[in-house]
């Protein structure tokens, strides 16, 4: 079974990748909030992801789902549990971060459950009966990312976003500043230690 995946993306569309590792191309179907965090990625960039790989007796076909963070994944699990609920509506419908959504079904929020796409009052209601009380974990589970330890690719890849979305550098002078840093300081193991180490770097005007 596929629990993890680090490559380089061959293909990317709206709603998956095509990820080459070890010589072989895995499509990865990606929920909506991780896409958007993806947002910045081209093919021929470094991705890495957690996994969730699908398969039963009524869809023997295996189905892989990318997440860039094991939380995540886990939450999907719990949310797929519901009857209501399969692998490829719960992709759908995970178009917000999952600790807003866990906070909705602690609070019984129906109204804000029957807004995500392809989930109706009815199957928010399931959701509820179904899930609350058991996810509270997940409702504060973002916000503590940086906590979480990351593979190298997945944190590079991150700062690469933030410098490109956020401080408007070009792709190929992000790469380099991220190269550079991490040529300088071979022990960095988090995205906020790389980019303290860009700054660092930086030449004062």
């Amino acid at each position: 079974m596929i629990g993890y995946i680090e490559g380089k993306i061959l293909a990317k569309d709206a709603d998956r990748l095509l990820v080459l590792a070890n010589q072989i191309g895995y499509e990865v179907l990606v929920p909506g909030i991780v896409m958007a965090r993806l947002a910045s990625r081209q093919v021929g960039d470094d991705v890495a992801l957690y996994i969730y790989h699908h398969q039963t007796e009524r869809q023997p076909k295996p189905v892989l789902i990318g997440f860039q963070l094991q939380v995540e994944n886990e939450f999907f699990q719990h949310f797929i549990s519901v009857s209501a609920i399969g692998p490829l509506k719960a992709i759908a419908a995970l178009t917000i971060p999952i600790e807003e959504i866990a906070t909705a079904i602690e609070a019984g929020d129906i109204s804000r459950l029957a807004g995500l796409k392809g989930i109706g009052r009815r199957t928010a209601q399931k959701i509820v009966a179904t899930l609350q009380g058991k996810i509270e974990k997940f409702a504060s589970a973002l916000p503590d990312r940086a906590t979480v330890p990351l593979p190298e690719a997945e944190f590079r890849n991150q700062v690469l976003d933030v410098l490109i979305a956020q401080m408007g550098h070009k792709p190929s002078d992000a790469k380099r500043l991220i190269s550079q840093a991490m040529a300088r300081n071979p022990g960095i193991a988090s995205a906020d230690m790389l980019i303290d180490e860009i700054y660092r770097g930086e030449p004062t005007p």
